[in-house]
């Protein structure tokens, strides 16, 4: 299948045999975005995102592994903006505007995180492709742990792009999920905590019955970012974040629970018009759903293609 990134932008990913990070850059500064959902969020600079906030624009988005330590990638990925010369300028400095969000993959006895030297390897990764699957963040994706590691599935981290009039909406979503994975064609689980035959127990129709599973609490969330390049404002980036959970929603059950920290963030280039938000929500929406289902697929062939149709606004040096 075919991911196009957006102009305005570069895929880094980093990882060792536990763990990683993917680092969304936008060096010249992109708006940003971000809708926050569940009850156990890992996130840096979110509220920076708020419409009502000064800072119109972000340099990048950090998507890790690692828990709340995962966190530390993102100081990576400001030491590379800061030698490239790239954030907001104030008082003579230069302030990289990064944010950022984490999934629980501490899956095994000793803890294994991206430090800030994976962040900044990742970024230095950026001019090479991206390799989606259980690679950066997606490296201890799983879903399906309310029974514990031995009944859930490998996750990773998927991608889908949709076009609409002209402008791309491309989804990048790390699935970590309480819920399991549902392909709404068909109503089929095709990841999710499975029973002793291995078969799918149906997490949501379980807990809806009233039947008690090992949850393994707070080890759960998806993350995600919307790349458009589209030309936008902050309060339109901030609901094409919050349309991203409605393809959230149509793929995972149940979401957005106590256990999960479901993240969404939405940066726009403003390479392109746009005829009408709506068809951004819808896209969002869409690409989104197919993430996550790639997310969770045991082989997905992606093509990745970088917008390179205006060559005048194609370098990366900072403003």
């Amino acid at each position: 299948m075919n991911v196009t990134i957006p102009k305005g932008f570069r895929i880094g990913q980093a990882q060792d045999a536990f763990t990683g990070v993917t680092v969304i850059l936008a060096e010249k500064g992109a708006v940003g975005g971000a809708d926050c959902r569940g009850g156990a969020p890992g996130t840096r600079e979110t509220d920076l995102l708020r419409p009502e906030k000064m800072m119109d624009k972000i340099n990048a988005v950090v998507l890790a592994g690692g828990s709340a330590y995962g966190l530390a990638a993102c100081n990576g990925v400001m030491e590379y903006l800061l030698e490239k010369g790239c954030g907001y300028r104030t008082a003579g400095k230069v302030i990289p505007i990064v944010t950022g969000a984490v999934i629980f993959d501490l899956n095994q006895k000793e803890y294994h995180y991206p430090s800030a030297e994976m962040g900044f390897d990742a970024c230095k990764n950026a001019d090479k492709n991206p390799v989606f699957g259980q690679n950066g963040v997606g490296k201890g994706a799983t879903v399906g742990k309310l029974r514990g590691m031995k009944y859930a599935c490998k996750s990773g981290v998927g991608a889908c792009t949709v076009k609409v009039t002209g402008v791309t909406v491309t989804a990048i979503v790390a699935v970590n999920a309480l819920g399991d994975v549902v392909d709404p064609s068909t109503g089929k689980i095709v990841a999710g905590t499975k029973a002793n035959d291995g078969s799918f127990v149906d997490v949501q129709k379980r807990i809806a019955d009233g039947e008690i599973l090992k949850m393994m609490i707070g080890t759960n969330t998806t993350i995600g970012c919307i790349l458009t390049d589209a030309k936008i404002d902050k309060v339109t980036a901030n609901k094409l974040a919050s349309a991203s959970h409605d393809g959230m929603a149509r793929a995972i059950r149940p979401v957005h629970t106590d256990y999960d920290g479901d993240t969404m963030f939405c940066m726009a280039s403003g390479h392109r018009p746009v005829l009408n938000t709506l068809l951004l929500q819808t896209a969002a929406a869409q690409a989104t759903e197919g993430a996550i289902l790639n997310a969770v697929k045991e082989s997905v062939d992606y093509t990745v293609l970088f917008d390179e149709t205006d060559p005048a606004t194609d370098t990366w040096q900072c403003d």
